[in-house]
Protein backbone atom coordinates (compact mmCIF):
# COMPACT_ATOMS: atom_id res chain seq x y z
CA UNK A 1 0.00 0.00 0.00
CA UNK A 2 1.58 3.51 -1.11
CA UNK A 3 1.09 6.67 0.60
CA UNK A 4 0.41 9.61 -0.97
CA UNK A 5 2.19 12.51 -0.55
CA UNK A 6 1.89 15.99 -1.54
CA UNK A 7 4.57 17.57 -3.56
CA UNK A 8 4.31 20.78 -0.97
CA UNK A 9 4.30 18.87 2.19
CA UNK A 10 7.30 16.87 0.39
CA UNK A 11 9.27 20.06 -0.01
CA UNK A 12 8.15 21.30 3.19
CA UNK A 13 9.35 17.85 5.34
CA UNK A 14 12.97 18.82 2.93
CA UNK A 15 12.74 21.93 3.92
CA UNK A 16 13.00 21.44 7.64
CA UNK A 17 15.01 18.75 7.54
CA UNK A 18 17.67 20.48 5.80
CA UNK A 19 17.35 23.54 8.37
CA UNK A 20 17.30 20.80 11.21
CA UNK A 21 20.77 19.26 9.47
CA UNK A 22 22.21 22.50 9.52
CA UNK A 23 21.70 23.31 12.67
CA UNK A 24 23.33 20.11 14.23
CA UNK A 25 25.85 20.77 11.21
CA UNK A 26 26.82 24.21 13.08
CA UNK A 27 26.52 23.12 16.54
CA UNK A 28 29.06 20.11 15.79
CA UNK A 29 31.52 23.04 14.41
CA UNK A 30 30.98 25.29 16.90
CA UNK A 31 32.09 22.35 19.36
CA UNK A 32 35.00 21.49 17.10
CA UNK A 33 36.38 25.12 16.68
CA UNK A 34 36.49 25.38 21.10
CA UNK A 35 36.52 29.14 20.37
CA UNK A 36 33.49 31.70 21.80
CA UNK A 37 34.41 34.16 18.96
CA UNK A 38 34.08 31.79 15.95
CA UNK A 39 30.72 29.65 17.82
CA UNK A 40 29.47 33.47 17.53
CA UNK A 41 29.98 33.61 14.16
CA UNK A 42 28.71 30.76 13.55
CA UNK A 43 25.82 31.27 15.37
CA UNK A 44 25.17 34.42 13.41
CA UNK A 45 25.17 32.26 10.31
CA UNK A 46 22.41 30.51 11.66
CA UNK A 47 20.61 33.59 12.95
CA UNK A 48 20.23 34.58 9.32
CA UNK A 49 19.36 30.62 7.81
CA UNK A 50 16.60 30.24 10.36
CA UNK A 51 14.34 33.51 8.83
CA UNK A 52 14.82 32.50 4.84
CA UNK A 53 13.97 28.33 5.54
CA UNK A 54 10.57 30.14 7.31
CA UNK A 55 9.47 32.27 4.79
CA UNK A 56 10.49 29.37 1.91
CA UNK A 57 8.56 26.85 3.92
CA UNK A 58 5.66 29.12 4.41
CA UNK A 59 5.26 30.18 1.02
CA UNK A 60 5.51 26.65 -0.27
CA UNK A 61 2.69 26.27 2.44
CA UNK A 62 0.45 28.93 1.00
CA UNK A 63 1.16 28.10 -2.75
CA UNK A 64 -0.30 24.16 -1.70
CA UNK A 65 -3.24 25.70 -0.60
CA UNK A 66 -3.95 29.25 -2.55
CA UNK A 67 -6.84 27.87 -4.23
CA UNK A 68 -8.32 27.11 -1.04
CA UNK A 69 -7.13 30.36 0.50
CA UNK A 70 -8.76 33.81 -0.02
CA UNK A 71 -6.45 36.97 -0.63
CA UNK A 72 -6.91 38.72 2.32
CA UNK A 73 -6.29 35.49 4.06
CA UNK A 74 -2.96 34.86 2.56
CA UNK A 75 -1.92 38.27 3.22
CA UNK A 76 -2.98 37.71 6.58
CA UNK A 77 -0.01 35.17 6.77
CA UNK A 78 2.71 36.41 5.51
CA UNK A 79 1.81 39.33 7.71
CA UNK A 80 1.81 37.44 10.62
CA UNK A 81 5.41 35.93 9.37
CA UNK A 82 6.50 39.29 8.73
CA UNK A 83 5.54 40.42 12.22
CA UNK A 84 7.11 37.45 14.17
CA UNK A 85 10.28 38.38 12.22
CA UNK A 86 10.18 42.40 13.55
CA UNK A 87 9.56 40.94 16.90
CA UNK A 88 12.64 38.55 16.81
CA UNK A 89 14.57 41.79 15.68
CA UNK A 90 13.56 44.13 17.90
CA UNK A 91 14.88 42.28 20.89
Amino acid sequence: MFLAIEKAVLIMVLLRLFSGSVEILAAALMFKLNNIEKALLVNSSLALIGPIILIITTTVGLIGVSEKLSLFKITCVFSGVALILIGVKSS
